[in-house]
């Protein structure tokens, strides 16, 4: 059984965990299904907005994807959770690659 397998196995008993979610959208990509991951990481944001880390990968993929804009935007979304949070770490991550991307 692939990582991608267990793990949605794992999201049936449990559909709404954030952890697993993420880490099948990063099992996506590791498997070159971009779109697949995109849409893994989109859904649990509008379910989950708080879940921080989620925000850098998928600004990380619309840049791959030339998707600059939308990328800007995921990131400037990313940086008002952690602020709002107080997670300076993925704050400090998310400014480092949004000033990379605009500068």
């Amino acid at each position: 059984m692939s990582k991608i397998e267990q793990i949605k196995a794992m999201l049936k008993e449990n559909p709404a965990d954030s952890f697993l979610q993420h880490a099948l959208a990063l099992e996506y990509i590791k498997a070159g299904e971009e779109e697949l991951a995109k849409k893994t990481f989109v859904t649990l944001l509008e379910a989950n907005p708080d879940y921080v880390g989620s925000y850098y990968h998928l600004a990380k993929l619309y840049e791959r994807q030339g998707a600059e804009q939308d990328a800007i935007r995921v990131y400037e979304q990313g940086m008002a959770v952690a602020q709002r949070l107080g997670e300076q770490h993925a704050y400090s991550e998310l400014r480092s690659a949004y000033e990379d991307l605009t500068y």
